[in-house]
């Protein structure tokens, strides 16, 4: 009676191509966060929401004097405010309502058995978020500069507002998915984000509000955001140390908030 042993191609006894297991952790949350993202720009009413609707503003109120915006170029006032726009409909609306859906449709459940981390899928939908945001920024600032935008300051101090201004949003916005049915995360996000257009002086100053008004739109995450951005590039703060405390403790309480009380299921 004759034995065969099995050898691979080789040579080592067992060995097969490929290899049976998960892809290194790195490798798959960049494959997530890629099929985030494109996701994300295939989606009409996310484009909607994310790039055309802040185009539209800046462009109509930057070439139309219907707000009072103060002295200088209207654009000086509302690229500020319409960048933080585009990290709110990001990081916030955008991602509450997606994350939603897929929890109802049991996308999420199904991805948490896989070999991705809960944690590093949330990690690929931050990293997706940022590319969007990167390419909003992009294009916003392109079309202000057209306007005859004139932006100086602490380019640290920006990049600064728009990282915590992420966090806190992105908090805002799981907790709010992890939380909710589908609907009704869909229409409370959207209900959020105009209350916060009108009200978180992006393009209506707060100073056109009563003060008792002001002290409470000035503590908002929308508010807090377009102030410091508006501080440093309209008017050359060097690090707007409230706006920022303002939006780390909204990250921090959001961020814990969603990671306590988000529902899988």
């Amino acid at each position: 009676m004759t034995t065969t042993s099995t050898t691979g191609s080789a040579g080592a006894t067992g060995t097969y191509a490929p290899r049976p297991g998960a892809a290194p952790l790195g490798r798959m949350i960049a494959a997530q966060a890629v099929l985030e993202t494109k996701m994300l720009l295939r989606n009409g009413e996310q484009l909607l929401l994310t790039v055309v609707i802040p185009t539209l503003l800046l462009v109509l109120f930057s070439s139309v004097d219907i707000i009072d915006t103060g002295a200088g170029e209207a654009v000086d006032f509302l690229a500020p405010g319409i960048l933080a726009l585009a990290v709110m409909s990001t990081a916030f609306t955008g991602q509450a309502i997606a994350t939603g859906f897929e929890r109802r449709y049991g996308v999420l459940k199904r991805l948490a058995a896989s070999p991705l981390p809960r944690w590093a899928l949330m990690t690929a939908k931050t990293a997706s978020v940022l590319v969007t945001e990167v390419l909003q920024i992009v294009l916003l600032t392109v079309i202000a500069f057209a306007l005859g935008w004139s932006p100086h300051g602490n380019p640290a101090a920006v990049l600064l507002l728009l990282v915590l201004g992420t966090a806190a949003f992105s908090g805002l916005g799981l907790l709010m998915a992890g939380t909710l049915k589908a609907e009704a995360t869909l229409a409370a996000a959207n209900l959020v984000f105009l209350l916060l257009l009108v009200g978180g002086g992006v393009i209506v100053p707060l100073d056109k509000f009563p003060d008792a008004a002001q002290d409470v739109l000035g503590l908002l995450p929308i508010s807090a955001l377009s102030d410091g951005l508006r501080d440093v590039l309209q008017h050359g703060a060097s690090m707007p140390w409230g706006d920022l405390g303002i939006l780390a403790v909204w990250g921090v309480v959001g961020l814990a908030a969603a990671g306590k009380f988000f529902r899988w299921e």
